[in-house]
C-alpha cells in the first residue's frame, strides 16, 4: 500500500525535543514500513525517517530562529501533499483541519487524525465538511462527534518494547491516555 503520512511542522520527525505527535508518527512510519509499505512523509527537512522524506520545509518551526511564518510553513505543506496526492492509496493527516478544502477535492481517501485537543472545535469543522472522513485515535474519541465521518480507530502505535519495567526498585509514575 502506497501510504502518505503528514506531519507537523512545529517538530521534526522524529522530534529532537518534545513533539508528541510528531513522535507518533515516526512510530507508525516504522511500523508501516516494517509491515512491507510504501510511505512518504511529508514533513520539515530536517526529519530522519526509514519512509521518503517529502521536505516541505527546510527545519522545523519551532526552534527555527529566525522565525519562519507558520502559514507560509503550511501552505508549502498543503502544495507538497497536494501535488502527490494522486500518488497515495491513504494520506494519514496528523495537523489540524487546514488542509480539507484542499484535499476533499484532491482524494476520496484522506484520513486526518483527529486528536482529543481540537475535539471541541471540530463540531463546526464537520459540519462543514460533512463528507471528510477522520480516524480516531481511540473508539472513545469519538463520542462526541457522532456526526463525523469515521473510518476506524489508528492507536498511537507506541513499540512494545518502549515501557519497560526497571531491573531495580525505584518510584515510577505512569500515565497513559487514549
Amino acid at each position: 500500500m502506497r501510504v502518505a503520512q503528514v506531519a507537523p511542522l512545529a517538530e521534526s520527525v522524529p522530534p529532537k525535543l518534545y513533539g508528541g505527535t510528531e513522535r507518533v508518527v515516526a512510530w507508525l512510519i516504522d511500523e508501516l514500513v516494517d509491515l512491507g509499505n510504501d510511505v512518504t512523509l511529508f514533513a520539515s527537512g530536517d526529519s530522519v525517517t526509514r519512509a521518503r522524506l517529502v521536505p516541505v520545509w527546510p527545519r522545523a518551526l519551532r526552534l527555527s530562529r529566525p522565525r519562519p511564518d507558520p502559514i507560509a510553513a503550511q501552505a508549502g505543506l498543503l502544495e507538497g501533499v497536494a501535488q502527490h496526492a494522486a500518488d497515495f492509496d491513504v494520506i494519514h493527516v496528523h495537523v489540524d483541519w487546514l488542509h480539507l478544502p484542499l484535499l476533499s477535492r484532491l482524494a476520496s481517501h484522506l484520513s486526518p487524525r483527529c486528536m482529543d485537543a481540537w475535539i471541541c472545535r471540530l463540531a463546526q469543522v464537520v459540519d462543514r465538511f460533512p463528507a471528510a472522513p477522520f480516524v480516531s485515535i481511540s473508539d472513545n474519541q469519538r463520542r462526541p462527534l457522532t456526526a463525523a465521518n469515521w473510518l476506524g480507530t489508528v492507536y498511537h502505535g507506541l513499540p512494545i518494547n518502549a515501557l519497560r519495567p526497571p531491573t531495580s526498585p525505584v518510584l515510577i509514575l505512569l500515565f497513559l491516555a487514549g
